[in-house]
């Protein structure tokens, strides 16, 4: 727990504070520097403004900083799951009205799955039922 914050009640990351979560969550702990270089691929980011994004976000609970050695290193506050799916309920809940199926319908009408992506859908659904019905037993 971090200044009274658990990790449900975390601040909705910024597109940029994400940006940074995404390195972080497949770099495992970075310095700045890392984060800002992998940015830099993608995009043109000063060197400040990735040093001023890291430490608000650490401010604000998103990111722990490791101030043991000469450089500091950030680490993810919560895994990129638990981010996914905290985003997901929030836009579920505020456009969708609470409703799974209507963004489950949105989403594939702006961006139709690929056979693969369908068969995972269909595994998942699959799994939920069963889970469901062991609940009942």
């Amino acid at each position: 727990m971090l200044g009274g914050m658990t990790s449900k009640s975390l601040p909705r990351p910024t597109d940029a504070e994400l940006a940074i979560l995404r390195v972080v969550w497949e770099r495992g702990p970075s310095t700045v520097r890392q984060v800002h270089e992998a940015l830099a691929e993608a995009r043109e980011t000063g060197y400040t403004t990735t040093l001023k994004l890291m430490q608000i976000m650490a401010e604000k609970g998103l990111v722990t900083r490791d101030e043991s050695a000469r450089t500091h290193v950030y680490s993810a506050r919560v895994s990129r799951d638990h981010t996914q799916k905290q985003l997901v309920s929030d836009l579920m809940d505020r456009a969708f009205g609470g409703s799974a199926a209507a963004l489950v319908l949105q989403a594939l009408s702006t961006q139709p799955a690929s056979a693969a992506e369908l068969g995972e859908i269909r595994k998942m659904i699959d799994h939920y039922r069963q889970s469901k019905q062991e609940n009942k037993a």
